[in-house]
């Protein structure tokens, strides 16, 4: 039978095996987000510039756009490295239930809302036109906070017991590596100007 604790939002106890099961979708989504990111990174590095003469819209209007790097670097990829770091803490979390692993994931995923949101907008208000991997980013980002507040509301990491990590890594890391296989081959059907 299924240990239960107490919610600290509520006097109703919660089954702690939800919590784990949270911080599985949490895994899940960094690693879409990682995805969207990852075949993003390959445009920007694999099919820009475009060929003089094309009018970039649509999504190569949002990807070639000034928003779309800080100095040399694509943000797809900083975006990349968000997901990739979501993916380690997230499966050391689920792991280890370490509260400060805990307390970084919230702060970090805040911190990449806000960034979300101001993409967003620059999508909608300034570019003026929408590129759906940004907005799967965006909804993947939102999501993961989404869920560490979820896991906040139901006490926290602790309240469950911690994975092994023959259970985590090896499904988190083929996992990635399918994605990643699938983004790149994504690359070769997509319908770059000029590609």
């Amino acid at each position: 039978m299924a240990e239960t604790v107490t919610n600290t939002g509520t006097s109703e106890p919660v089954e702690n095996g939800y919590v784990n099961r949270l911080l599985g979708a949490f895994l899940g989504i960094a690693v879409i987000g990682w995805g969207a990111s990852i075949f993003l990174t390959a445009v920007h590095f694999w099919a820009l510039p475009l060929p003089s003469g094309v009018e970039p819209e649509g999504s190569m209007a949002v990807i070639t756009s000034a928003w779309a790097y800080v100095g040399p670097l694509p943000l797809a990829l900083l975006g990349a490295g968000y997901y990739a770091t979501m993916i380690v803490l997230g499966g050391l979390w689920l792991e280890t239930k370490h509260e400060l692993i805990e307390r970084a994931v919230f702060a970090i995923t805040a911190g990449g809302l806000v960034a979300s949101a101001y993409f967003v907008y620059l999508q909608l208000g300034v570019i003026g036109e929408i590129c759906p991997f940004c907005m799967l980013s965006a909804a993947a980002t939102t999501s993961l906070f989404g869920i560490e507040l979820g896991v906040k509301y139901l006490g926290g990491g602790r309240i469950a017991p911690g994975v092994d990590s023959t259970r985590v890594w090896p499904s988190l890391i083929a996992a990635t590596i399918a994605v990643t296989v699938v983004a790149m081959y994504g690359i070769t059907l997509a319908p770059i100007p000029g590609a």
